[in-house]
């Protein structure tokens, strides 16, 4: 996805250039990005694309040189680069805000001072300035703070979500910075999403389409049509063996040749839960199947046995928009390995079959593998 640039003419004379990112549904709510007054750089442009395959009509305007900061005569330019937004045939619906640094004071100071539909800031550089703001923030609004910033006065206000994220410094979200912290960034990036979703849209059946994903990939065993599921360059891990791929060559070649027909034919999956949020799934199922043949993303390197196994599985699964951006998969490899007779439980704290029943049937006994369990049968509690 690429965008392109307009120029915008704010009331204070000159003129601002603007990155614009459109998404591929062709139209979508708006959404301006502020950021540290370093020009439209890749960090920027590739973070208006990102926001535009959520479905969004991004712009981000360059603000080098030119820093944004609170006052009438910014909350007047500001109004002047929104009016751009609205006028862009794409833009549908209302319109939000994030900020980076001091975008993210600027766009605390929108929330504040203009009509707004909601914001979202990101370690912004004035804390002091963004206090003197709460009493007239107009929106919902998210917060997000290095460990070092004092935030405390943003706690339990209302419309406001703040989060601080230890042990990180401002820039945490650049990964170009030394300060990025990625899992950091990616919890901020969610929470920011969920209230984008919430407020403007659009939202998609995220159950729908990992639905469709799985029926690809274990009823009619369809690679050519797994792929158009996820993002162009979407990526897997399956944790305990760490197979998969990254990018579209290297997933597809996976799939094709390592996982689709991999797969036992009497595969079965049986739903425990399913956890949907603003971008990701989160599916809690039992894998069944039959050792009849090599499971490379499984069992990799192990001649078939021939035993039947049970494996509660967990799947934690991130869209970008109407479609896949990765996958990570859990379950527990020793139970499977006991299962079908390749490693020897006893002495040993790990469990076979038994994990999958015990998942189903809450009512099984537990602690079975705690030799202590017996030792606090007597005492108070």
């Amino acid at each position: 996805m690429t965008g392109n640039f307009i120029d915008i003419v704010p009331r204070e004379g000159g003129v601002v250039r603007a990155y614009v990112a459109r998404p591929a549904q062709g139209s979508g709510p708006g959404l301006l990005l502020l950021h540290d007054a370093s020009g439209l750089d890749a960090f920027v442009r590739s973070t208006a694309d990102h926001f535009a395959e959520e479905g969004y009509v991004v712009l981000a305007p360059d603000l080098a040189g030119r820093a944004p900061r609170p006052g009438a005569g910014s909350i007047e330019n500001f109004a002047a680069i929104a009016d751009a937004l609205r006028a862009l045939p794409e833009q549908a619906g209302k319109i939000g805000v994030v900020g980076f640094g001091a975008g993210g004071r600027f766009a605390v100071h929108v929330a504040a001072n203009t009509d707004i539909d909601c914001a979202a800031a990101y370690y912004p550089d004035d804390v002091d300035g963004c206090l003197a703001d709460l009493p007239t923030i107009r929106c919902p609004m998210v917060i997000h703070f290095a460990d070092a910033q004092q935030s405390e006065g943003f706690a339990k206000k209302p419309n406001i979500e703040r989060h601080v994220y230890p042990g990180c410094r401002a820039g945490f979200a650049v990964p170009e910075n030394p300060q990025h912290d990625k899992p950091a960034a990616l919890m901020a990036y969610s929470r920011t999403l969920a209230l984008l979703r919430k407020v403007l849209g659009p939202v998609f059946d995220l159950n729908h389409l990992w639905e469709q994903h799985c029926y690809f990939e274990f009823a009619t065993r369809d690679v050519d049509s797994v792929m158009p599921t996820m993002v162009a360059e979407p990526y897997v891990n399956h944790v305990p063996t760490m197979t998969g791929g990254v990018g579209h060559d290297q997933l597809k070649r996976f799939y094709k040749y390592h996982f689709v027909d991999s797969n036992p034919s009497d595969t079965k999956l049986i739903p425990v839960s399913r956890t949907i949020g603003a971008d990701r799934i989160v599916d809690e199922f039992v894998f069944c199947a039959t050792h009849d043949r090599e499971i490379d993303w499984l069992l990799p390197g192990l001649a078939p046995t021939g035993r039947y196994f049970e494996v509660p599985m967990l799947a934690v699964v991130r869209f970008r928009g109407d479609k896949l951006y990765n996958e990570h998969i859990y379950w527990d490899q020793a139970s499977v390995l006991v299962q079908i007779g390749v490693l020897d439980p006893a002495g040993l704290p790990v469990a076979g079959r038994q994990t999958a029943r015990k998942l189903i049937d809450e009512t099984l006994p537990s602690n079975e593998l705690m030799p202590n369990w017996a030792s606090s049968e007597e005492k108070p509690i």
